[in-house]
């Protein structure tokens, strides 16, 4: 116990200080959590402030830090807090006094075959210092007692990737029968008897609780990876005769999926339920899944397995170290809180919102948190060597999640049995979402993705002296168009990838009620989420049919276990991104830009406004400059598509010209032998940038590539990209409060 504690707390690659917060927004008199861990608990000094630029690149605009005068303790008490991933089932057990034979029935399948012993059952005491496992180790049934570690193999074998029926019976005497049945890898049905002396199995009976996946000694150890289908627990029943009657049911564990997340019931005993640690896979296929239903709401007998991982982490469960009480004067903006300890330092970010009651600016920065939090923690294998090098230069952001492990990776990762990860949680910190963090090796520019590149727009905004608040995606997808309804204008980040229902369609109606938006990303409004009232901590991605994926839901797995909704794109949801922002995801190539052409319809006089100033005329390069891959148009870009939602009152008054050979077109846009839906104007490997004004009176404006923020800075944002910017913001805002038709009702 005390060496796994040692183990995930004073890793050498572990930051000397780091931490997160909870939630990660507040407005005033509202109050923020951090959890800060600091290595052998040094005490540490905090301080919060304003986030303008996270960009270290030296040819930027620097990294801006701001001081904030805000009242904290002069230091704060440290300590060392723990991480322990790995899910499991834990709860109590039924009383087995007066029983002398128990009968224990599971079906599993493992997914990961090793060295390690993994739990499959454990029958203990509250705290796992006494009782029995039943686990597996080299894909073979072993016990082992919880007081000494004696460990008995069986010869019993548990193959990896296959469904097997368990029969684990265990007498007060000592003595363990072990069955195990099903189909082997050669489709060919198999059966396995095996007796065995336990001298330690009487401590089963002593057992107040139970635990799935895992042994419970406070957090969870030794956990499996696997599948384990709803458990039985029973005790033989014999007549006044001795014969052999029907087993008694002691508890049946109910293991498939409902929307009630943290928990699971015993059937026979309501007050007994089990809870989830770690948030396992629900929402899976069992033994008994046929195919022929694939929304497990429909048939949940079909889905009543749990699939645990041994690196599953939901919550680290730390201690709070520092309350924040947003003061009332703080104004909206992003936000640091930084700590020092001596050995380390770490700036965790946050925003500040506006209460609905108060002041709002006519300018809202819609945040993609949720974004941010797909790709949390996100280890890509490529910072090693030259990345590291230039970090360390220009005294960028030092962790990176390749080398530190120990918080888990993201959604564009696997968990260690290769499958895809489809949960991520925001209570844990998140080295992906720190100032100073580079993402890649960049040759033309700084490398920077997410959180670090939205700072591009916000420094602009405050150089430009644009007064604005920030929104982020829980306050949209929490309080819908309500959000939203005090902003002549909206502006999204650089890649406003994932989104619920509540979300888009808040997005459309406060479009429709004159609201203007500026999308100035690409590959934004893309992927369908699942969230819950119950865990706003979490988002689930089921990575379904098509789309750029790196890994894909099994068949029967597409929909969430958070909220019962279909996942995937949400081209197949019925709202493509060119419904929600004018352009949706059309190419993705390497990190790299290049430049815009404007179009013939650029020059009539119904779009000279937003290109007054602006130096690039026909057929010269628009924005072949920026600190994102050296150009304004790159990476992942965005078209309009009339038959996938674009409006008829948008207009493309640029395209991107001169992508390299890594580029190719994403598959959704692709049948055998030609593009999906109708010709398009300007079509190939091209972002299109849009503008155009509804009849309610807003505006829609869209630049259709990630890249394109990287390139405001560029002269000290004196160019032609900033001049578009400028200029279409300051037109959103005279024409939204002329002919606004805000406040508007909650969708």
């Amino acid at each position: 116990m005390i060496d796994h504690l040692t183990m995930t707390t004073s890793d050498s690659q572990t930051p000397a200080i780091i931490g997160y917060a909870t939630p990660w927004s507040a407005h005033a008199g509202q109050e923020l959590a951090f959890k800060i861990s600091s290595r052998g608990a040094r005490a540490f000094t905090a301080a919060v402030e304003r986030i303008d630029c996270c960009d270290p690149n030296p040819d930027g605009p620097g990294m801006k830090l701001v001081p904030i005068d805000v009242r904290l303790q002069s230091t704060y008490p440290g300590q060392e807090q723990p991480i322990f991933p790995g899910s499991c089932a834990y709860g109590p057990m039924p009383a087995l006094e007066n029983i002398q034979h128990i009968k224990l029935y599971l079906t599993v399948q493992p997914t990961l075959e090793d060295a390690s012993l993994q739990t499959l059952v454990a029958l203990q005491n509250h705290d796992g210092t006494h009782g029995v496992t039943i686990a597996l180790t080299r894909g073979e049934l072993v016990f082992q007692s919880l007081a000494n570690g004696e460990l008995i193999t069986t010869g019993v074998p548990v193959a990896a990737d296959l469904w097997t029926n368990l029969q684990i019976s265990i007498d007060r005497d000592g003595h363990i029968r072990a069955i195990s049945s099903g189909t082997n890898a050669r489709e060919e049905a198999f059966r396995n008897v095996a007796d065995f002396e336990v001298p330690f199995s009487a401590a089963s009976f002593d057992a107040t609780s139970v635990c799935f996946a895992a042994v419970w000694t406070g957090y969870p150890e030794h956990a499996f990876n696997g599948f384990i289908e709803s458990p039985e627990l029973r005790a033989p029943s014999n007549d006044a005769r001795g014969d052999q009657r029907e087993d008694i049911l002691l508890a049946h564990w109910d293991f498939t999926p409902t929307l009630a997340h943290t928990s699971v019931p015993n059937c026979l005993d309501s007050g007994a339920p089990l809870t989830l640690v770690n948030a396992p896979m629900r929402a899976v296929r069992s033994s008994g899944w046929t195919g022929r239903e694939l929304d497990w709401k429909h048939a949940p007998n079909e889905y009543a397995a749990i699939r645990f991982h041994a690196d599953d982490l939901s919550d680290c469960g730390w201690q709070t170290s520092v309350h924040l009480k947003i003061p009332a004067d703080m104004a909206s903006g992003v936000y640091g809180l930084r700590v020092d300890n001596g050995e380390g330092v770490d700036t965790i970010p946050f925003y500040v919102t506006v209460a609905p009651e108060g002041k709002h600016a006519r300018i809202a920065f819609l945040a993609p948190t949720l974004t941010y939090l797909a790709y949390a923690n996100n280890a890509r294998g490529n910072f090693s060597g030259a990345l590291a090098d230039r970090v360390d230069k220009w005294g960028g952001y030092p962790h990176n999640p390749d080398v530190v492990t120990a918080f888990g990776t993201s959604t564009y990762n696997s968990h260690s049995d290769g499958s895809g990860i489809s949960l991520s949680s925001r209570l844990r910190p998140i080295l992906t979402m720190r100032p100073g963090y580079l993402t890649f090796l960049d040759k033309h520019g700084s490398g920077l993705r997410h959180f670090s590149a939205d700072s591009h727009l916000t420094n602009w905004l405050r150089e430009k002296g644009f007064e604005f608040d920030v929104v982020t995606d829980e306050d949209l997808d929490e309080r819908g168009v309500d959000a939203l309804k005090h902003y002549d204008v909206v502006l999204t980040g650089s890649h406003p990838e994932y989104h619920t229902r509540r979300m888009l369609d808040a997005l459309l109606a406060y479009r429709s009620a004159g609201g203007s938006l500026m999308y100035l990303g690409g590959n934004g409004f893309y992927w369908k989420i699942g969230r819950a009232a119950s865990a706003p901590h979490l988002l689930e991605i089921r990575r379904a049919e098509a789309g750029m994926r790196v890994w894909e839901s099994q068949p029967g797995e597409y929909y969430n276990q958070l909220d019962g909704e279909y996942g995937g794109m949400w081209r197949r949801n019925g709202l493509p991104p060119q419904k929600v922002a004018g352009v949706g995801f059309t190419a993705e190539g390497d990190f790299r830009g290049t430049f815009y052409r404007r179009t013939p319809a650029s020059f009539a006089t119904e779009h000279s406004w937003l290109f007054a100033a602006v130096k690039a005329g026909a057929g010269e390069p628009l924005g072949n400059f920026g600190l994102s891959g050296g150009g304004a148009a790159g990476f992942e870009i965005d078209q309009t598509a009339a038959d996938l939602g674009t409006p008829a009152y948008v207009t493309v008054v640029a395209y991107s010209d001169n992508h390299d050979a890594s580029f190719v077109t994403v598959p959704e846009e692709l049948l055998f032998n030609r593009m999906v839906g109708k010709p398009r104007v300007h079509s190939g490997i091209r972002a299109h940038m849009i503008c155009g004004f509804s009849p309610s009176g807003g505006g829609l404006f869209a630049v259709g590539s990630i890249s394109f923020l990287g390139s405001l800075y560029c002269a000290g944002y004196d160019n032609d990209v900033s001049q578009i910017v400028e200029n279409c913001l300051r037109r959103f805002l005279a024409v939204s409060h002329s002919s606004r038709k805000l406040p508007l009702k909650q969708v």
